[in-house]
């Protein structure tokens, strides 16, 4: 795929006079994260990466031993979310598999929807990633893209990504584990992943980072009413 490369905003460019909240959704390794902090950094814009808070929540639980079965142990674990990003374990496969499990009670994403909710509402606009933003978090959001790839893409991206960290990783043991947090984070009852119906999709499986970045930025800049673009309606 030939693709136009483009600017990144510099310094001089003349600030923006709007908001602009860019919502980034995806199943796990389908490269969401690395494109949402891409585009953050390429409109200048705060960005979060939702993610880490329900990996914060099952790093509390696991660290007080608590029971990842257990909806009430795991709102409690919610009550304090002070985490360092350098933290190893944070992004530990034993951390990713309880924030899946957590992730899916309805109260612990009530709990954390406000912070979302107030990230995403700050002056001048943000890029969140994750799973539920374009649907709940900011279902108002100026460009929604769906970030996907195929479970044996993201299967391999996720055994280089741990064997990158020193980490031992099994192909089939991660395409089954990927397989598994798809289904759970699909059917979930409250805010299950989905596409939302004006999120543009964006399948990376044949696509390397740097290709997957331009693509991005090339649909973002496409919506922009500057650019000849046409924002959602908001409603």
């Amino acid at each position: 795929m030939a693709l136009s490369k483009r600017r990144h905003k510099m310094p001089s460019d003349p600030p923006r006079t709007d908001n602009l909240i860019i919502a980034v959704d995806g199943p796990a390794a389908s490269g969401k994260g690395t494109i949402a902090r891409a585009l953050a950094k390429h409109f200048d814009l705060p960005h979060m990466d939702t993610g880490l808070l329900y990996r914060a929540v099952a790093l509390n639980l696991w660290r007080w031993g608590g029971d990842p079965n257990n909806e009430f142990e795991a709102l409690r674990a919610c009550s304090e979310l002070g985490f360092d990003l350098d933290d190893a374990e944070l992004r530990s496969e034993p951390v990713s598999r309880i924030a899946s499990h957590v992730s899916a009670y309805p109260s612990v994403r009530t709990a954390l929807r406000e912070r979302q909710q107030e990230f995403a509402g700050q002056p001048g606009g943000a890029v969140l990633d994750g799973r539920d933003i374009g649907t709940v978090i900011a279902p108002d959001a100026d460009v929604k893209l769906f970030v996907t790839a195929s479970p044996e893409v993201r299967a391999q991206r996720r055994v280089r990504e741990l064997m990158g960290r020193g980490m031992p990783a099994h192909y089939e043991d991660v395409l089954i584990d990927i397989r598994a947090r798809d289904e759970r984070d699909s059917s979930r009852e409250v805010a299950p992943l989905v596409r939302a119906p004006d999120a543009i999709l964006l399948d990376t499986s044949g696509l390397d980072v740097d290709a997957a970045i331009a693509t991005a930025i090339q649909l973002v800049e496409e919506r922009l009413p500057e650019n000849g673009g046409t924002k959602p309606t908001k409603r």
